[in-house]
């Protein structure tokens, strides 16, 4: 069949692919990659920052897919959670925010307060001093029954480093004068996304029943757990202290990306829930650090900012066809977070989600559903109706997290024949790509002092490719993600909307 419109313009997101100089660790540099290297050699190629002040985070923070794809989106610096609610517990703001004065003077007639969330200075779903500032407020109100019950990362920092971390939780703890570790959970079974209830009931009867494994204190969990080579992200959910979660007590879940804290917050709060059997809570102070999902029955602590003008407005204010392709672990990104954070389509706006691969682990195939995805968005560029399409690849990212090096090889290597099969195609027929990377992963897979698996992101530099026979000899600059749907509006020969202060990067 014929591609029959003539200028497609095409964004691929190549998740988690980063670069970087060092080989050694690197799976992007390591992978015999046929494709990629001779784009950059043909067409003009640059460099975006994916991460810290270029994103809307602080000085060194790595960048994250919910971030990256919210600038790609946006058009402009999107400025996050994460620092806003910083500043604001500095700031004194914090405290003034009326769901939490709701949640302690709750707490305060009688009933317990419980604090539940990633435990981890990783700053991609959380943060210690958000925990901290709602263990200051606590004490401040005089409360004594303050349970945390704590997910372990061991993602988006070291696989093995949770022992620091509750360590020095404890101590702020015993400074601060309230609070203590209750459970803890790896972040596996408290903040899948994929639907996988069992996990998450695993979690959630620790949490809300303190039913589960047992241990005498987060030490003697670690120490078993590691014992059977059990890093953090996949420690048994694990109850230390039995407090269940009581009718009437005030819960604060202080994660605040909403992609993996809307499952086990939906067991919690929702009336028709069904992913497992469970008696719900009445008269449950609920309250979520910001708005994990708009029919969730809680109370927001930092509510949506709308952004107006995203890429997909845009073009849908134009009349324009456009196309939101991904398989399950990207496709909120693709969708909810390039709106903008907006769960509705925009006119003129379809969406296709290829299932992920139901297993364990993503290095057990490292392929994931890219082919899938790829013979899909062929099959749609062959039908000629869309002005532009945005792709997300999944690997590098997902199995870059398993820190298995060869598995992330693979991931990489197949997200290179995908990229290949589609420039093909839409340069046989006129359209045009843009090949980019939300952040960093798979180039760094371990850490090159210890050579213990790294499973985080990085803050390395993200490639831009500029595929187009109508801008070969054009100079691209390099530039941020901001830049990236101006840039597409330009390929697309469309103007740029004031509230998009990103730059276009091609210079005919």
């Amino acid at each position: 069949m014929i591609m029959a419109k003539k200028n497609t313009v095409m964004l691929i997101i190549m998740d988690g692919f980063g670069l970087s100089e060092k080989k050694e660790y690197n799976a992007v540099a390591q992978a015999n990659l046929k494709v990629l290297p001779k784009l950059m050699q043909i067409y003009p190629h640059s460099y975006l920052e994916a991460s810290a002040e270029a994103v809307g985070l602080p000085h060194g923070q790595i960048g994250n897919s919910e971030v990256g794809h919210l600038n790609i989106g946006a058009g402009r610096i999107v400025y996050q959670s994460l620092t806003k609610i910083t500043k604001d517990i500095e700031t004194g703001a914090f405290f003034d925010k009326p769901a939490l004065i709701e949640s302690m003077k709750n707490a305060a007639g009688g009933h317990a307060l419980h604090l539940m969330g990633l435990v981890s200075p990783g700053g991609v779903h959380s943060s210690e001093k958000h925990l901290y500032g709602l263990l200051e407020m606590a004490a401040s109100y005089g409360l004594k029954e303050v349970y945390i019950h704590a997910f372990l990362d061991g993602r988006d920092v070291l696989p093995r480093s949770a022992g620091e971390y509750l360590a020095e939780l404890d101590e702020e703890c015993r400074r601060i004068g309230t609070g203590e570790i209750a459970t803890i959970s790896g972040r596996y079974y408290a903040m899948d996304r994929d639907k996988r209830w069992d996990r998450v009931e695993k979690a959630y009867r620790a949490v809300a029943d303190g039913d589960g494994e047992t241990a005498k204190d987060w030490q003697e969990c670690l120490d078993n757990s590691y014992a059977r080579d059990v890093s953090d992200e996949f420690v048994v959910p694990t109850v230390l202290k039995k407090v269940p979660v009581r009718d009437g007590d005030s819960l604060i879940f202080f994660n605040f990306r909403p992609d993996r804290a809307r499952q086990l917050t939906e067991a919690f709060v929702s009336p028709s829930f069904e992913g497992f059997k469970r008696p719900l809570l009445h008269n449950l102070y609920f309250a979520t650090m910001t708005t994990y999902e708009d029919s969730l029955p809680v109370h927001v602590i930092y509510g949506k900012e709308h952004l107006d003008s995203t890429l997909g407005e845009v073009l849908a204010q134009a009349g324009k066809k456009q196309l939101r392709i991904a398989e399950t672990e990207k496709y909120a990104h693709v969708t909810y977070f390039f709106n903008g954070g907006e769960e509705a389509k925009n006119d003129g706006e379809d969406r296709i989600l290829i299932a992920s691969p139901k297993v364990a682990t993503y290095d057990l195939k490292p392929e994931m559903s890219a082919y899938e995805v790829t013979d899909a968005v062929i099959k749609e560029l062959n039908k000629g109706i869309y002005d532009m399409v945005i792709l997300n690849f999944a690997n590098a990212d997902m199995v870059g997290h398993t820190g298995d090096m060869k598995a992330a090889v693979k991931a990489v290597e197949t997200v290179d024949t995908c990229v290949g099969k589609i420039t093909d195609l839409l340069l046989e027929h006129g359209g045009q790509a843009l090949i980019i990377a939300d952040h960093g992963n798979a180039e760094k897979m371990a850490d090159p002092t210890s050579g213990s698996a790294y499973t985080a992101h990085t803050t390395n530099h993200v490639p831009c490719i500029l595929v187009s026979q109508e801008h070969k000899e054009a100079h691209l600059h390099d530039g941020i993600l901001a830049d990236v749907a101006p840039t597409l509006l330009y390929m697309a020969g469309m103007k740029q909307p004031a509230q998009m202060t990103g730059h276009n990067l091609i210079d005919d």
